[in-house]
């Protein structure tokens, strides 16, 4: 991440703009999104490269994230627990697939105090091989399984080339770690999990997503099956949103991991892992953000309304008195997160600018005018909308229009997904996209990893995901034109 200052020359006055202007998306979208992350207060750059300070309005978002998807990950079972960050280092290479897959981002530990360490700490990049050596003397019998946890922790991996939110070498996130009798099981909890996350990710952040599995060369290091959501932002490239894991038993036998079974034999167990993190945010802004800064769907906003009273001399106690009644109002009756700003020294204008650009859905003017008539103007963050509706409609109409807002944020982004999603066999046409226009390209593949790295290396797209129960458009693959095994998704991704 580079280096760049979160501080703006912000005025409080009328006449003084709240932040310099935001890079339009179209001029450069990169440096856009870095603007909207930093004057909307939701991360700042740390000391060491590659990790940020998520300050409170970013965090709130996170704090949502994490109500919403608790409750429904708890609804199914699973329970939290918490698995310690550092990790032996001989735990990690008892897995060689694993360790081969995440050793240019581990991080270590050689030193503690003044102290040298007889091992070195490997700070944790996955808990897969530390909860596995918990898991393997914690099971010992059938009546133990199946064994669901879920954890939320922060994660290190030593990224190169890193960007807020989207990649960073510190994050947050959620990982789940799950134990079965069969491979059946394992494999219904993993698809379910899955299912969980596309629904959590369309219901609640209004972000459209393609479901499937992973290729052999994408999938992670040591699954069976890797199953992923994959995301396509405003700029055209893709974002892996969440993954699920079938384990199968390959680190139930390196961990040992075994249950005897009700016929008296031993029996490996088998495993799955998935997980969403921080990401999730990024992908929240490139989704619906625009060039006054972020807009947030209703269910997944920290605020979903701010109410701003227009104070004039003669009339500014009864706006207030007026504004703080109807604050209290509609937070008990209309049942919003609605914030009254009633600070001074900031301009009506200011404030404007301010909530547009941390994207609260709504926004609720109040001013001597609207008091004589008892009524107020409400603006909706995504289209400008305005409309003028009386105090006693309020309680019943803000809840409608949070609603409208939140599916209309959904169907724009379900409609550029699909605009910029093409089908062909062409190659030639299909490098093209990959170099001018971007977005999804669907079509057929031969299943040989000779093709995906072709393509990968000649486009910098890879396959994103092979989707569920689509037959082929095209009976010959992509690349080699020999007879195809599959369809698949290429995009290039974050």
């Amino acid at each position: 991440m580079g280096q760049q200052s979160s501080r703006t020359s912000a005025g409080k006055g009328k006449g003084k703009e709240f932040v310099k202007e935001i890079t339009p998306q179209a001029v450069d979208y990169s440096q856009w999104y870095i603007d909207v992350v930093l004057k909307t207060e939701m991360m700042d750059y740390a000391p060491v490269k590659g990790c940020m300070a998520i300050r409170p309005y970013g965090y709130a978002i996170w704090e949502k994230i994490q109500e919403l998807l608790d409750r429904r990950i708890k609804e199914t079972g699973h329970q939290n627990a918490y698995f310690p960050l550092f990790i032996p280092q001989q735990l990690l290479q008892k897995e060689a697939a694993h360790v081969e897959g995440f050793a240019p981002e581990v991080a270590l530990v050689t030193r503690g105090g003044d102290e040298k360490l007889s091992e070195p700490l490997v700070v944790r990049p996955t808990s897969e091989a530390i909860i596995c050596d918990f898991y393997s003397r914690w099971i010992q019998s059938w009546r133990d399984l199946p064994l669901l946890i879920n954890q939320w922790c922060n994660v290190v991996r030593w990224e190169k080339v890193t960007r807020p939110f989207l990649r960073t070498s510190e994050f947050l996130w959620q990982e789940g770690h799950t134990c079965h009798r069969t491979e059946e099981e394992a494999e219904a909890e993993a698809l379910k999990i899955l299912g969980l996350y596309q629904e959590f990710l369309e219901t609640e952040m209004a972000i459209p997503v393609i479901a499937g599995r992973k290729s052999e060369r994408e999938k992670f290091a040591g699954a069976l099956r890797t199953y992923t959501i994959e995301g396509l932002m405003r700029d055209g490239r893709a974002l892996q949103a969440g993954t699920s894991h079938n384990l199968g038993q390959h680190f139930a036998r390196v961990f040992d991991i075994t249950y005897l079974d009700q016929d008296d034999t031993l029996k490996y167990v088998w495993q799955t892992s998935w997980g969403v993190s921080t990401r999730l945010i990024g992908a929240l802004i490139m989704v619906h953000g625009d060039d006054r800064g972020l807009v947030l769907p209703p269910q997944i906003a920290p605020l979903q309304a701010v109410m701003v009273p227009i104070l004039s001399k003669k009339a500014k106690d009864e706006v207030l008195a007026a504004a703080h009644r109807l604050t209290g109002i509609l937070q008990q009756q209309a049942g919003i997160r609605l914030k009254l700003d009633d600070r001074e020294g900031y301009s009506p204008g200011w404030k404007f600018n301010e909530w547009e650009m941390k994207g609260v859905p709504l926004r609720i003017e109040l001013g001597p005018r609207d008091l004589q008539k008892e009524q107020v103007v409400v603006v909706r963050r995504d289209n400008g909308d305005k409309e003028t509706l009386s105090w006693t409609e309020l309680p019943r109409r803000l809840p409608l229009l949070l609603d409208q807002l939140q599916e209309d944020l959904y169907r724009r982004a379900l409609q550029y997904q699909q605009e910029h999603t093409r089908s062909g066999a062409d190659y030639d046409e299909f490098l093209q996209v990959m170099e001018h226009d971007y977005g999804f390209y669907v079509a057929s593949w031969c299943g040989r990893e000779e093709c995906e790295l072709k393509a990968k290396e000649e486009s910098k797209a890879t396959i994103r995901c092979i989707p569920f129960n689509r037959q082929l458009e095209h009976e010959s693959c992509l690349v080699c034109g020999e007879k195809a095994a599959e369809l698949v998704y290429f995009a290039r991704a974050y």
